[in-house]
């Protein structure tokens, strides 16, 4: 996190103390070419990644190998690459991207200039395509040391989002301002504890935080992502925030009627977003028994999956990017980070299988996903009741998108969305142990019996499009029995 004046010049005095530079240490004087410079983050912020740092440092100012503080005439906000501002120009060319913070400060009377580099975390930062690494105190290029190359990558792999830091060396009263703990309690129906202390070691138990050394704590990702209050109080985890955008029209052209952004963490937040979405989305008019009635084009049911299994199954890693919920007039869009870790045609009768294990645990702790890896079923399940098209799945450029279509009769539907409606219909039956039949596909679309030649077409095309086969326990042509593909 950003240091302040005082706290950046305690860093400075404490690198200077040891005998020799730190592998995630590099001090200079007043050295300041910006090409440098960038090659320096790469190689710091993967050299502390390697040595388990959270953080490295580039120091200007002091003297090597003596340390001496000798000052800097080098002002990092005042440094330009052509027209832009040095810090930018940086950024743009790291891959990913890295937080990186220049503070100045004073030691002794002498100017210095601290820059603090998170360390990497998903895979080696690279600078204009390359990426370095500090061996024997000298900047290098990583793939001139397999061997380290290897290591690091091990190491990283080994890190789930979940138990980076969000926050470092908080106090426990901030930590108890920042995170909505009387939102965890509730959610997991247990008696708030009365000390502040007890209300710590339970989110400490959870992982949500974890002691420092010194004392103070660290707030975790997961407990920010699940419990800020605000995700803008974590940098890092501020562009996670989920953004909502309903459109006028059925195109991205067309005006924004409603715009907003999620301020809260998933779990606190979640009642809300969902409460959120549905005052947004279209209405249909479906006749009971007795009174027509309006209710929303979408299940509630299937709302809430998809929006959960884009805010679980997401990347977290991948940068400048966040979920997205896009409602048009015809269609609703739910787009995450990330490409799926199954075949998106099995995702429907498919173990369970998430990139962010603990987040998905405490998500399915307090009931707003799946545990049996059933989501998915349910939301075709509940466009089959519903009578919508069946939900389509999109990947594209690193990011997975679900629609779910509003109402259309059988003769609007492409004959792509008909496929696809009988191949998911064939994978609900076979999840109850059932074959699909000319019958339950009709019931499917409310076809009349005396129009079963047309249902009878649609599967003889989704057979030839190789999405669903003919069972071998059919007895005729007439009593055909169907399942999907893979069966």
């Amino acid at each position: 996190m950003p240091f302040d004046s005082q706290s950046a010049a305690s860093i400075i005095t404490e690198a200077r103390r040891h005998d020799v530079e730190l592998p995630w240490i590099e001090f200079k004087t007043n050295w300041s070419n910006p090409q440098d410079i960038g090659e320096y983050v790469s190689a710091l912020s993967n050299t502390a990644a390697l040595f388990g740092q959270p953080h490295a440092f580039l120091i200007w100012g002091i003297s090597d190998p003596a340390h001496e503080l000798v000052g800097t005439d080098f002002d990092p906000h005042r440094a330009k690459q052509g027209a832009q501002d040095l810090g930018l120009w940086i950024a743009t060319q790291l891959e990913p991207q890295v937080q990186f913070y220049f503070h100045k400060a004073v030691v002794n009377s002498k100017p210095l200039v601290l820059l603090e580099i998170t360390a990497a975390y998903s895979t080696p930062v690279k600078f204009k395509g390359i990426d370095y690494i500090r061996i024997d105190s000298h900047k290098k290029k990583l793939k001139d040391f397999p061997d380290t190359e290897r290591e690091l990558w091990a190491i990283l792999s080994r890190k789930p989002f979940e138990t980076l830091i969000a926050l470092e060396n908080v106090s426990a009263d901030l930590a108890l301002r920042l995170l909505d703990y009387s939102a965890y309690f509730d959610m997991l129906s247990l008696e708030m504890p009365s000390g502040k202390q007890q209300l710590i070691d339970s989110l400490i138990e959870d992982r949500m935080l974890a002691r420092n050394e010194s004392g103070s704590y660290h707030i975790l990702n997961l407990g920010a992502i699940l419990f800020a209050k605000r995700l803008s109080d974590f940098p890092a985890l501020e562009r996670k925030a989920i953004r909502v955008i309903r459109y006028n029209g059925n195109s991205r052209m067309d005006a924004a009627s409603r715009e907003q952004v999620g301020a809260k963490g998933y779990a606190a937040g979640f009642e809300g977003l969902i409460g959120y979405i549905n005052g947004l989305l279209p209405v249909n008019e479906v006749m009971g028994r007795a009174l027509r009635k309006v209710v929303p084009m979408y299940p509630e049911l299937a709302v809430r999956e998809l929006v959960a299994n884009a805010l679980i199954h997401q990347n977290f890693f991948a940068q400048g990017t966040s979920p997205m919920i896009e409602i048009f007039n015809d269609r609703m869009e739910i787009t995450n980070p990330g490409i799926p870790l199954i075949d998106k045609e099995r995702f429907v009768d498919h173990p369970p299988i998430s990139r962010n294990e603990k987040l998905a645990s405490f998500m399915r702790r307090i009931g707003v996903c799946e545990e049996r890896g059933s989501g998915y079923d349910k939301v075709v399940a509940q466009t089959e009741f519903y009578q919508l098209p069946a939900p389509e799945i999109e990947i594209y450029d690193n990011h997975t998108k679900v629609i779910l279509y509003a109402h259309q009769s059988y003769a609007q539907m492409s004959k792509e969305d008909r496929q696809r409606a009988c191949y998911l219909h064939a994978c609900l039956k076979r999840v109850n142990r059932e074959p699909m039949t000319n019958a339950s596909l009709r019931e499917r679309f409310n076809i009349a019996q005396n129009n079963k030649s047309m249902v009878s077409r649609l599967l003889s095309d989704t057979c030839k499009a190789g999405l669903i086969k003919i069972s071998e326990e059919s007895t005729s042509d007439k009593n055909r029995k169907y399942l999907p593909y893979w069966a």
